[in-house]
């Protein structure tokens, strides 16, 4: 029974990752699902349960898809591409920090598929416009999609996953990972800097054109307001996926009543066939986790928070993402956890699969998202290149990281 659960958890991410003749990723997991039931792996029981307990998460997912899928109609990210081609000055270095600047920033608000898909093409148009390079401002993107992820629950569905176990609030998880966040920033522009050191020292051949184009206020004003209901909920008890539904219903009517969007396009929005993917992944995952691999991590998962407890813990949760995606290894790791670990063991595997999936490109969804999103545009995403910006500061991410939130947890009790 284990090696059939962990073939139908394999075939599951085989599938989602080449997506043959372009079908979606439920194509392998609903059916995977299915022979789970049927073969007893789970209950009917325990399924449901699983999917249960993930409705809520795959519910705020579509509302966060929906409210940046919206946020681009208004014009959100045609504006920021503006700004950051006016404030670079046509200077590749300084275009390079602001799309770390950005993909931050969207990342932490929009989460990382925001990143990925609406900021990326900006990017690349705007370097293109002014005649840099692509590639550093690209891999910008891909490793901050990932690695700034740590700040805010909302940014990663791997965060949101974990929330729970955490026991934090909103703000509480926001001050417990802002040190961690920062010093894996410092790491990926250092890092990335170094590995695209040639690029960006090419000059342009384009400078910035063009009027600057006035601020979408509204949606601005939407997602600023969103950002601080989320935190607000939180210490009303209130669950962050109502917040995210009216953030996203709220643009919604505005984008219908301009004809920025129509209907079909809200619900296009919120990726229905991805959130079915989620669920029947996590009744796989389920299987796999009954049948062995739960036990092996638990015995290999420390009990304490020390400095040393902590990295093994991030560096098991980025190694498992490699190996199986961070999505399914943020499932595994949180029931190999148990019902009420330590908040320290939590966030440090959040570490691991939030920051460990820049070493290779499987090792999460977004990346795999933005090789096509590249592809697409006919700009090469050497294997080469990217292992080595992933060896250059994924371990040193996880270490400096791991290292914050160590200190974190020492000064807070």
């Amino acid at each position: 029974m284990t090696a059939l659960a962990v073939g139908l958890l394999a075939a599951v991410l085989v599938v989602a990752v080449t997506r043959p003749r372009g079908l979606p990723e439920a194509t392998g997991a609903v059916p995977a699902a299915a022979v789970v039931l049927v073969t007893g792996l789970v209950t009917t029981a325990v399924a449901w349960d699983e999917v249960r307990e993930l409705a809520p998460t795959v519910g705020f997912l579509a509302a966060v898809l929906v409210l940046a899928r919206l946020a681009d109609a208004e014009g959100v990210f045609r504006w920021a591409g503006g700004v950051l081609a006016r404030r670079s000055g046509g200077r590749p270095r300084r275009l390079f920090l602001l799309v770390v600047v950005a993909a931050t920033i969207t990342t932490a608000v929009l989460s990382l598929d925001a990143t990925v898909v609406l900021l990326t093409p900006v990017v690349l148009d705007t370097a293109r416009r002014l005649g840099a390079r692509p590639a550093p401002h690209a891999f910008a993107c891909a490793h901050l999609a990932n690695s700034a992820s740590l700040l805010l629950p909302v940014a990663n569905l791997t965060n949101l996953l974990a929330l729970q176990s955490t026991g934090l609030p909103f703000l509480g998880f926001a001050a417990m990972m802002a040190l961690p966040q920062l010093a894996v920033l410092v790491v990926e522009y250092v890092g990335l800097r170094w590995t695209f050191r040639s690029d960006l020292a090419v000059d342009p051949v384009g400078t910035p054109t063009g009027d600057a184009a006035p601020p979408p206020r509204f949606a601005v004003a939407v997602l600023a307001a969103t950002l601080v209901g989320f935190a607000a909920a939180s210490s009303l008890g209130v669950e962050p996926v109502w917040v995210a539904v009216a953030g996203a219903a709220l643009l919604a009517a505005r984008t219908l009543v301009t004809g920025c969007a129509e209907p079909r396009h809200v619900l296009a929005a919120a990726s229905p066939v991805f959130c079915v993917f989620v669920l029947a992944l996590g009744v796989v995952v389920a299987a796999v986790t009954e049948h062995g691999l739960g036990d092996l991590l638990a015995g290999l998962l420390p009990a304490g928070t020390s400095f040393p407890q902590l990295l093994a813990v991030a560096g098991l949760a980025a190694m498992l993402a490699n190996l199986v995606n961070n999505l399914p290894a943020t499932l595994v790791l949180l029931a190999a956890l148990g019902p009420t670990p330590p908040v320290g063991l939590v966030l440090a595997m959040l570490i691991g699969v939030n920051v460990g999936p820049n070493l290779t490109p499987v090792g999460s969804l977004a990346t795999l998202l933005w090789r096509r999103v590249l592809a697409a545009r006919g700009i090469p995403a050497p294997l080469g290149t990217f292992t080595r910006a992933g060896l250059l500061t994924v371990p040193a991410g996880v270490v400096g990281a791991t290292a914050a939130l160590w200190l974190v947890l020492t000064l807070t009790g």
